[in-house]
């Protein structure tokens, strides 16, 4: 298993002295020197300079385990972003592995004393456990997008030397190098450039940090667990939440979706924080939210790769973020001996080629649309009659298997048009089709469409033009 350094041994090996450890200073030092030029690069050219001037960072690095030679070969090393006066810019596209991190004290092999008498489990600063959250991330200047695949936590595969598994078992049994050798398997050889570890404490730290979230809460939402020191009680409706708050919609998964429905909730969350963070306002303040979190962040970025990461960010079309979810089922009861997501590898092919540049086996053809499933999802509040105009229109238009959904809980102005398992070409052509609507990239819509459109405001405008249509 990789050796980590755990906060409890951190203190440790603090009262020891090292003569290493002067060298070691001096180049992390050296290191958020870098970082500290490059954040007032970026801040200086949205006129936000002045506001670094008065952040001092500390010379604690973002990497916090120890891989070997091996370990790191299963990263590319090659560099991301340019060199000399453009070290901010990103210079090829990049993948990175975020991991989502809930540590409780038994899976650690010092846990800290003062959880010993305790009745419930508390999350723990350490990134020892299971990573319950797994995004792949692409950052692509050539096509100016940012793409994220979430990968399921329970998804079924083989974790090299140790059988077939639960995916998030894989950093238990080996940490980010084996999770990401893992994930790499399940989609098709892509290959991995750095990776992410924040555990469940620090992500509280993040949002609040940058002022909590705006977020629309789906339903009431009500848990108790004391073993994991989880407490939930949220109400429905659009609402700040702080971190706290925020982390109880994000680990809430006690419904018909379980982990999915968890997913779809991390993809609002992370667009909503996307909307109001990634901004010239927020990218000054960074060395300073960094400085709150970054003893819950293990990460083999540089810091002047991060800034390079943060720029692209900031200078990307908020259209231009595609959030996919790895094509796979729920698993059969009685069939496997626990509860699995069994991914789908012709859809994972597809989605790898059209989204991650990997060569596909078969070609990639136009989506017939009478082999596209349609949900619709109304907003606004009315009956189902309401909604028969525009699945007559739909049919018209060639689409054979449109059925209404559920409704979408949240009030929507505008119609978004979801591309629920990253068919954005499709998605596009519905919209052409009815002449309203945003496409949108990502996977919050009906787990068995194709396409689910969320109707808003907008089609009771449209409504008696349809109506009158022929």
């Amino acid at each position: 298993m990789t050796s980590q350094r755990t906060s409890t041994e951190g203190n440790q090996s603090a009262n020891a002295p090292n003569p290493k450890d002067k060298n070691e200073k001096t180049s992390k030092s050296g290191r958020w020197l870098w970082f500290w030029v490059g954040m007032s690069g970026i801040a200086m050219v949205s006129a936000t300079a002045g506001a670094l001037l008065a952040v001092s960072l500390t010379s604690t690095p973002l990497q916090q385990a120890d891989l070997s030679p091996q370990e790191e070969a299963v990263f590319d090393g090659d560099r991301i972003s340019g060199g000399g006066l453009r070290f901010s810019e990103l210079t090829r596209p990049v993948n990175i592995l975020l991991m989502g991190m809930s540590v409780l004290p038994p899976d650690v092999q010092n846990p800290p004393t003062e959880t010993k008498n305790l009745r419930y489990l508390p999350q723990v600063n350490s990134f020892d456990g299971l990573s319950d959250v797994m995004l792949l991330m692409k950052f692509d200047p050539e096509s100016k997008k940012i793409t994220m695949l979430s990968v399921p936590r329970d998804t079924r595969t083989e974790i090299e030397g140790h059988g077939i598994r639960k995916i998030n078992a894989a950093n238990v049994e080996g940490g980010p190098a084996l999770t990401a050798k893992t994930v790499s398997n399940v989609l098709g050889g892509v290959g991995i450039d750095r990776y992410i570890r924040i555990n469940v404490l620090g992500v509280g730290k993040l949002i609040d940090a940058l002022g909590g979230v705006t977020v629309y809460v789906p339903k009431d939402m009500k848990y108790q667990d004391d073993s994991q020191h989880l407490y939930i009680n949220l109400k429905a409706g659009k609402q700040h939440l702080n971190g706290d708050q925020a982390l109880q919609l994000l680990r809430y998964r006690h419904d018909e979706l379980g982990d999915i429905g968890r997913i779809q909730r991390q993809q609002m969350v992370i667009r909503a924080l996307i909307d109001q963070a990634l901004n010239p306002v927020t990218v000054a303040q960074l060395p300073k939210i960094l400085n709150v979190v970054k003893e819950n962040i293990d990460t083999n970025l540089t810091v002047e790769e991060l800034v390079a990461l943060v720029g692209f960010g900031v200078r990307t079309n908020r259209s231009n973020m595609e959030m996919l979810l790895l094509p796979g089922r729920f698993s059969e009861k009685n069939e496997y001996d626990a509860s699995y997501w069994i991914p789908n590898k012709n859809g994972i092919a597809k989605l790898m080629a059209q989204h991650f540049g990997l060569e596909s086996t078969t070609e990639q053809q136009e989506t017939d649309p009478s082999t596209l499933r349609v949900a619709i999802q109304d907003s606004t509040g009315g009956d189902r009659s309401n909604l028969r105009p525009l699945v007559l229109a739909l049919e018209k238009a060639g689409y054979r298997n449109v059925f209404i959904s559920k409704p979408w809980s949240e009030p929507l102005d505008v119609t978004n048009i979801i591309a629920q398992k990253g068919d954005g070409t499709s998605a596009e052509s519905i919209r052409n089709a009815l002449g309203f609507g945003d496409v949108r990239i990502e996977s919050t819509g009906n787990i068995d469409s194709d396409i689910s459109i969320q109707v808003g405001k907008d089609w009771l405008q449209q409504k008696a033009i349809f109506e009158q249509s022929p």
